[in-house]
């Protein structure tokens, strides 16, 4: 074992990022020894990606929310071919507009160039889900495109990938038409968890065509969707352990009992808002299940009114002091 083996015994044995720095800035050779043991890189300024990409040609995970072209993305294609994921999201770029077309040909020599890539993370960019991508992303099972212009066309690419795990779609302008490209395509058989948040196009058409996928463990749901399409998930979908359902101001109790019986289920996000809301003078609510009781009384505010989602429900229903929420386990 020469000494370059034993420096990166060491630096892999480091993971506070200050640490790591003052390690690379002993000398060169411990600077060349760190780069070549760092398995993930966020850059802050995407104008240096010429420089620095070079000094870590062993990433696994690389993260840049800066502006980014073609050149770019091949550059990183031919730096980084171990790359298993890439996160480009964004909260500086404008959602729903479509990308010209370089950005289709960047991402799909991307995925060529870097054939360990799983994980694809494109939030708010002015990004095309092209076909020529997908089919060259061979192990592809987590691509996030919330916020992003998602289209049915889109979806008929998607459905067609045979990988994909997760599925994030949240704001996408898809309909069921959409929707029916994933429920009928390669990726119904592999899909395990999808985000329909604000896809508010989304009726109970595609959400039963979509509920008949016995392995999806997660979803959540747009505006639209009303009973039946729970009661299909809760029946087909016997896998899923969470639903968030929270925007879903059209289901009521009926669907939500119909998961009475789940094997699985472990977590149900159902927004009561709009009922409390409704309610200006209610001072008592009462939240049962089998193991949790939440109760509004009028007595022992201070002793709960702390806890965080005490606080949230408390809120809602614009008390202080004056009414209480207890949170109990049922013997």
């Amino acid at each position: 074992m020469d000494d370059e083996d034993l420096l990166a015994l060491i630096v892999n044995k480091i993971s506070n990022p200050d640490d790591r720095r003052s390690f690379s800035e002993v000398c060169k050779q411990w600077l060349r020894v760190e780069g070549l043991n760092r398995s993930s890189l966020r850059l802050l300024r995407s104008e240096y990606l010429h420089q620095v990409l070079p000094r870590f040609p062993n990433l696994l995970t690389f993260e840049t929310s800066k502006p980014i072209t073609q050149t770019n993305l091949k550059f990183i294609a031919q730096t980084c071919r171990d790359l298993e994921a890439i996160n480009l999201s964004t909260k500086d770029h404008p959602p729903f507009k479509k990308s010209p077309d370089y950005w289709v040909d960047g991402m799909s020599v991307l995925a060529k160039g870097c054939p360990k890539l799983s994980r694809v993370m494109l939030r708010r960019r002015s990004v095309n889900v092209h076909l020529t991508f997908l089919n060259s992303a061979h192990n592809l099972t987590h691509l996030d495109l919330g916020h992003c212009l998602v289209l049915d066309e889109d979806l008929e690419a998607i459905g067609s990938c045979s990988s994909i795990s997760y599925l994030n779609l949240k704001w996408g302008l898809i309909t069921d038409e959409g929707l029916g490209f994933l429920a009928n395509g390669s990726c119904s058989k592999t899909l395990k968890t999808l985000i329909l948040a604000q896809c508010d196009e989304i009726t109970d058409v595609g959400g039963l065509a979509f509920a008949q996928n016995e392995l999806l463990g997660v979803a959540e749901f747009g505006l639209v969707v009303k009973n039946c399409t729970i009661a299909a998930l809760a029946e087909n979908c016997r896998n899923l352990e969470v639903l968030n359902i929270s925007r879903c101001s059209l289901v009521t109790g009926a669907g939500i009992r119909a998961f009475s019986t789940h094997p699985y289920l472990e977590s149900l996000v159902y927004d009561v808002e709009h009922v409390v809301l409704g309610c200006p003078s209610l001072k008592s609510v009462v939240l049962k299940s089998g193991r949790i009781t939440c109760i509004y009384a009028a007595s022992n505010a201070t002793e709960h009114s702390e806890i965080p989602e005490v606080r949230r429900l408390m809120g809602m229903v614009g008390c202080s002091n004056s009414v209480a929420v207890f949170l109990g386990v049922s013997n």
